[in-house]
């Protein structure tokens, strides 16, 4: 298929492209590179995917990577209504797996509007796009942080998730609410994933495990929040990968135009237990400061993963001990070659 991904440069973006290209798939990916966080990692993400530096700085430039044939980009913004459309236009896509998205929930405490240009305005664009150039099925990532404060665990799609408690998550319920709306009055197919704390190398320097490992590493001391008494579904990134390209594959029903699954690996662990794994992989012990809970956050996620394992066999099947380990040898790689 021809497909486009948007958020390419980004973690799980990235790990989506070089999974499509292995597959056959003509991939195209886009990514506006913004500076949530060093942009170096997105720019280094692009080179590993044969992608030239100096070329994919400059917007609106189509880059062919050297590695795959079935691979270009280009560097383009959500909120950049004409350049999506006539990308659009030219490329005649048949899916969409929209990744792009102003994630953290914290940081949407301090810069809200970031969250409303990318994650609604730029959402609405490429629905309009995929309603106007007749895209057959578009993936789009949604996000764990819906289910709020809920007490009921695990997670379940059916669940009621109007209570958001950040404006991240607010965002993520609105494309939801945006995609249904579209599917219903244009026809075409809409599946969202709503991901549970994606982790692995390439992974996102904003979040715990990597900046526990930067800390550790340097024996500087971590933030551990509402003093340690979280869980968290811990993800690893290939089987997170391996979901969503099933779900691109998939030949979805046409009658069905809204789907929701929870994306996760139906398995929590304790914040301090995740906090030791670390320790191990690295081989140092943390200095630990303890903090209250943060605004937004929440104390635990786990998901029900039935109806990914009943659709598209799902199975997720990386331990947390596996994939640290593997995240760990990638950070000391990737720092060293710094």
């Amino acid at each position: 298929m021809k497909i486009l991904v948007t958020g390419a440069a980004g973690f799980i973006g990235f790990h989506t492209c070089l999974k499509l290209v292995s597959q056959g798939h003509e991939v195209y990916g886009i990514d506006n590179i913004n500076d949530y966080y060093d942009p170096k990692l997105k720019f280094d993400r692009l080179k590993e995917l044969g992608l030239n530096q100096a070329e994919t700085k400059l917007f609106n430039n189509e880059v062919q990577s050297a590695k795959f044939n079935s691979l270009r980009f280009s560097r383009v913004d959500l909120i950049d209504n004409e350049s999506i459309d006539n990308l659009f236009k030219q490329e005649q896509f048949e899916v969409v797996c929209n990744l792009a998205a102003q994630a953290g929930v914290r940081y949407s405490l301090e810069n809200p509007k970031a969250y409303i240009d990318s994650n609604i305005s730029g959402f609405l664009n490429i629905l309009e796009a995929c309603r106007n150039h007749k895209i057959k099925h578009l993936v789009y990532a949604s996000s764990s942080s819906v289910y709020g404060e809920n007490k009921k665990v695990p997670f379940e799609t059916t669940d009621n998730v109007d209570h958001p408690i950040s404006l991240y998550a607010a965002t993520k319920k609105s494309n939801e609410l945006m995609a249904h709306t579209y599917g219903h009055l244009y026809a075409f197919k809409t599946t969202g994933l709503r991901f549970f704390t994606v982790y692995g190398p390439w992974g996102r320097p904003d979040m715990a495990y990597y900046l526990f490992a930067e800390a550790i590493s340097n024996d500087l001391p971590i933030k551990v929040f509402n003093n340690g008494v979280m869980e968290r579904d811990f993800t690893y990134i290939d089987d997170i990968v391996n979901g969503v390209t099933k779900i691109i594959e998939k030949n979805i029903d046409s009658r069905d135009h809204y789907k929701i699954y929870n994306i996760g690996n139906n398995k929590t662990e304790s914040l301090q237990d995740f906090i030791t794994t670390i320790e191990e992989a690295i081989g140092k012990d943390a200095i630990k400061e303890m903090y209250p809970m943060q605004q937004g956050d929440v104390p635990r996620t786990f998901a029900d993963i039935d109806k990914l394992i009943d659709d598209i066999d799902y199975k997720p099947s990386t331990s947390i001990n596996d994939g640290l380990e593997k995240f760990i040898n990638w950070y000391k790689k990737y720092v060293n070659e710094d």
